[in-house]
């Protein structure tokens, strides 16, 4: 990787690092797809499971896909409950913001999910892709920076197509 590169990465580290010892606020990693946004975010939630500490690592589009399934009669869990589990979790992770439908639904639940952690200043990591479209709301709250970091990753897909013919041509030599 370029020095550039490397350097972002080692940043993002130390920053998701820091983060998992004492969650403040929020914490928003931006980036292209597969540079390793996902990465350091569970790397954040593993860290305080692993000391004992509570934090919710969801996918926006399943999360929304979960919420919805509790209309269903067949659900084990009320709505309102699990709205309410994901809204005050001490350390919510909400990974590929941006990724959902723009529904109605979706946008109403996401403002209303993260409008109460905002206000309420509880810990929440987001990733983002660049390219990902945000609502207005959420982009005042994102760029608030008494409130909000925000860290672009400026590294390659770690997905590339490049990448796995090397680790396979290394193989045939070797």
């Amino acid at each position: 990787l370029p020095a550039k590169e490397r350097e972002s990465l080692k940043r993002a580290f130390l920053t998701a690092k820091e983060y998992a010892k004492d969650p403040q606020d929020w914490l928003v990693f931006t980036g292209p797809y597969g540079c390793g946004k996902t990465h350091l975010a569970a790397a954040i939630a593993n860290y305080r499971v692993e000391r004992g500490y509570p934090a919710l690592f969801e996918v926006v589009p399943d999360l929304l896909d979960h919420l919805r399934a509790t209309f269903s009669p067949q659900s084990q869990i009320s709505y309102d409950k699990r709205f309410e589990e994901i809204r005050t979790a001490p350390l919510l992770i909400l990974d590929d913001l941006g990724t959902q439908s723009a529904t109605p639904w979706a946008r109403e639940k996401l403002f209303q999910l993260l409008n109460y952690r905002y206000n309420g200043r509880l810990p929440t990591v987001i990733t983002l892709a660049e390219e990902s479209e945000v609502d207005g709301w959420l982009k005042s709250r994102i760029f608030d920076v008494s409130r909000c970091s925000v860290f672009d990753v400026l590294a390659p897909s770690y997905r590339s197509d490049e990448r796995p013919q090397k680790r396979r041509s290394r193989r045939r030599r070797g």
